[in-house]
């Protein structure tokens, strides 16, 4: 893991530790690298409960909840998807927040509609999830380094602008 990941792990780890919050994870393409990078900051264990890596559909519907349905008409690799991680992993894990990551990191499987590199990234709770694409190909290994640093990125990011409204009602 690089130095940045690490300064966001830290971060991460004091925003969730000062408000006494837990997340997991759910990880389809990413295989537990966003878990990973959490667990990274001693103390983990205060506030990341765990994850789940759900490589297959069935996975995704039995741990998760994520629809059949959906899967059968969007595939595992669309937005809805991974919001529906997101909240899938709160509820299985009863944690107060989720990073999701599901896609195509290569270097096979794509098509002309879902090109390999294409991963998409969630974050948040149940009724509040943000969403984010990833889009180039880099070759695989380069793909879920991009895909994990930015899943953290993003769950910092809102971590942050959720303490910005909190302070604000708070006025």
């Amino acid at each position: 893991m690089d130095f940045e990941a690490k300064v966001i792990s830290r971060e991460i780890s004091e925003l969730l530790w000062e408000k006494e919050r837990s997340v997991s994870t759910a990880e389809s393409c990413t295989g537990g690298r966003i878990a990973e990078a959490i667990i990274a900051v001693p103390g983990a264990s205060k506030y990341f409960k765990g994850g789940i890596i759900c490589y297959v559909n069935e996975v995704k519907e039995n741990l998760l909840g994520v629809s059949h349905r959906l899967l059968e008409e969007k595939t595992a690799v669309c937005e809805e998807v991974a919001v529906a991680m997101v909240e899938g992993a709160c509820k299985t894990l009863n944690t107060d927040y989720a990073i999701a990551a599901t896609g195509l990191a290569g270097p096979g499987g794509g098509s002309r509609e879902i090109p390999v590199g294409t991963i998409w990234l969630a974050c948040g709770a149940p009724g509040k999830v943000v969403t984010c694409k990833v889009e180039e190909d880099h070759g695989r290994d380069i793909n879920l380094a991009i895909a994990t640093n930015k899943a953290i990125q993003m769950f910092r990011d809102y971590l942050k602008a959720e303490e910005g409204q909190e302070t604000e009602t708070e006025s």
